[in-house]
């Protein structure tokens, strides 16, 4: 006989909580617990009490109620279950409030628990095949007992045809009326068999693929890793490399760790969802995308973390603020960066790794501080010594000249535009190597990464820039610089607020000139890459880009000429003009951007006619005398003579 029991008012509040307004995916529902008891200890009454006192929704994880999710698909839920030493019972509830216990007298289990749902009428698509498939798949593929699914198979099969042959010989009689079989080729008649399909029901293992990630490394072939990565992360190519590492003490938990052969189109794309490791908790699926397991310039490794000390627990919130994470992380972190420089003893290998994750590695110098000088030990960068190949830092130390205590670099738009720059040609002429910095992100990257190995690093671009000098070069430096110090005057009165101030310069062998910033203002390239943001901050931009000073070259024949004229008479009006020009070059092959094109182009236009002895004046006079004469032009435009 049946017994109808209503549930404990806490426990209907939390079936309409978990009905309406907790779960927004329904598949949690396959998370339930292992026997019938726990439900009666589950929990609920303190969870309500909990909640009551203003704990966070998420804690329910914490109180072992999963089971109820099942009302989140099913409108009835039937459990049938027997121990050992037990009779077999049946519970039954369609969440309205109450719940039958019935001594069961059907089929029986011999020993454990049925669980039987009857879902909604919106929620029919968890009876289909494939959609069973792929959650399991997703949940519980790695789990140690089977999972098996009751699928549906159709075969064909060849049966006898009983229909009469349609071409079949024909018997002829004889002159004496006898019958005579005629023989065909085979001398016997061949059966005729058709296919016809059967469906049959059986029942199919799902997960087998097997937590790979259990097993001692050293057991384990390459084929196999690289057949369990591509079942992974559905990639069509092998990876480039694996760490395999089991961490064991206070804290456990086993990892497998993929870097691919090459970067997804949508690597930094922010508005896709990480999918790189996927954290199980003793071999069950937790999630996929856990932003705390692994830091996002590391977002294109692969993976799978099982630990065997974190709940199974259904909140993310409660996972990401979990302090086993965060061990998690750091020794994630630490594999990682071995994995990288294991790629790096091989050439080729790395060529391709740094191809593809090189960025990464430069994001990780900007975020990452605790790895910092790690991660400046796998970078790479093409030099004035390294020719066609790329060198490290560690290498370019050993290069330093005696008594080099910087590490110079230049940053720019290309390697062609930054190898011939002004910036570098005293340091080549002193045979000092400096380090092309062309990546956009590198200048982020090169704010946090002051120094390596106690050298500092020093941009080639910004003021500040000094060498080492002896007694009669310091003094040959200081009567050049009186030398030209009312030219610099001069070009500062003219280029006005354009620059901070004008001053002669040591640090260019051909040019006429340049322009630096300050040290710690935005470079000229830093600048490019600011205003090329669609979406910049423009206060930013007005206090980063500091003051430009102009550096010019005293040993040079234009800026010796432009000084002999301004000394001879100030007020020669082409001098305005060339320092004008002067500035609008420096610009250019600083590499800023001109505020006035046209301006500029007007001014080249003007040194190209002086340079061809076009009389301006003259030209403009002839441009008048070319203008028709006041009668023969229309009443409604006459124009006014001026005198």
């Amino acid at each position: 006989m049946a017994e109808t029991f209503a549930f404990q008012a806490e426990i209907n509040q939390l079936l309409s909580l978990i009905i309406n307004t907790f779960y927004s995916n329904k598949e949690i529902f396959l998370h339930l617990v292992n026997n019938l008891g726990t439900i009666a200890r589950s929990g609920t009454k303190s969870f309500m009490e909990a909640l009551n006192a203003g704990a966070d929704i998420s804690m329910i994880g914490q109180f072992g109620v999963g089971f109820y999710s099942a009302y989140l698909v099913a409108e009835k839920v039937t459990v049938v279950t027997k121990h050992n030493d037990d009779e077999q019972y049946l519970w039954e509830s369609q969440a309205g409030g109450s719940f039958t216990i019935t001594r069961d007298t059907g089929e029986s289990l011999g020993r454990g628990t049925k669980i039987t749902l009857q879902l909604k009428e919106d929620q029919l698509e968890y009876l289909e095949e494939r959609r069973l498939k792929d959650l399991v798949k997703k949940h519980s593929e790695f789990i140690s007992y089977p999972i098996s699914l009751l699928v549906e198979k159709t075969t064909e099969k060849e049966v006898d045809d009983d229909e009469e042959l349609e071409d079949a010989p024909k018997a002829d009689e004889d002159e004496e009326g006898k019958i005579e079989e005629v023989e065909d080729e085979s001398k016997e008649k061949e059966k005729k068999t058709k296919k016809v399909k059967e469906t049959s029901t059986e029942w199919e293992q799902i997960n087998k693929q097997k937590p790979i990630w259990m097993r001692p490394a050293d057991e384990i072939s390459k084929d196999e890793y690289a057949a369990f990565y591509k079942s992974l992360t559905n990639d069509w190519e092998e990876h480039l490399s694996v760490k395999h590492f089991a961490v064991e003490g206070q804290l456990e938990f086993k990892c497998v760790l993929f870097v691919p052969r090459r970067a997804p189109f949508d690597l930094f794309d922010s508005r896709k969802k990480s999918n790189n490791i996927k954290l199980y908790v003793r071999r069950v699926f937790i999630m996929d995308s856990c932003d705390d397991i692994i830091p996002e310039y590391l977002s294109f490794v692969k993976g799978v973390v099982d630990s065997e000390d974190l709940p199974l627990n259904i909140s993310r919130e409660v996972l990401q603020q979990n302090n086993i994470l965060k061990v998690i992380k750091k020794n994630i972190v630490k594999k990682c960066l071995e994995m990288f420089a294991d790629i790096a003893e091989n050439k080729d290998d790395y060529t391709k790794f740094y191809e593809a994750f090189g960025k990464n590695l430069k994001l990780g110098i900007h975020e990452d501080s605790t790895n910092r000088q790690k991660l400046a030990d796998l970078l790479r960068y093409h030099s004035t010594k390294s020719g066609e190949e790329q060198t490290t830092f560690k290498d370019y130390v050993t290069r330093m000249k005696e008594n080099q205590s910087a590490i110079y670099y230049i940053t720019g738009e290309s390697r062609k535009a930054v190898e011939n720059s002004p910036f570098i040609e005293k340091l080549k002429k002193k045979g000092i190597e400096v380090i092309f910095m062309v990546d956009p992100i590198d200048e982020y990257a090169v704010q946090q990464l002051k120094e390596y190995d106690g050298k500092k690093l020093t941009c080639c671009t910004k003021e500040g820039l000094a060498f080492d000098e002896t007694e009669e070069e310091k003094q040959a430096k200081e009567e050049t610089k009186a030398n030209f110090e009312a030219l610099c005057k001069l070009m500062k009165d003219i280029l006005g607020d354009r620059v901070e101030k004008v001053i002669t310069s040591d640090r260019i062998v051909d040019a006429p000139a340049v322009l630096v910033t300050g040290e710690y203002g935005w470079s000229a390239n830093m600048e490019r890459i600011m205003k090329a943001q669609a979406l910049r901050d423009t206060s930013m931009s007005s206090y980063m880009s500091s003051k430009k000073t102009l550096e010019i070259n005293p040993d040079n024949s234009i800026m010796q000429e432009i000084r002999k004229r301004a000394e001879a008479d100030r007020s020669d009006r082409t001098i305005k003009d060339l320092v004008l020009l002067l500035y609008e070059k420096a610009l250019l092959v600083s590499g800023f951007s001109l505020d006035e094109p046209n301006t500029f182009a007007s001014r080249i236009d003007r040194m190209i006619k002086l340079g061809l002895s076009i009389d301006e004046d003259a030209e403009l006079e002839n441009a008048d005398e070319d203008l028709p004469p006041l009668d023969e032009v229309d009443e409604g435009s006459r124009m006014e003579e001026v005198d």
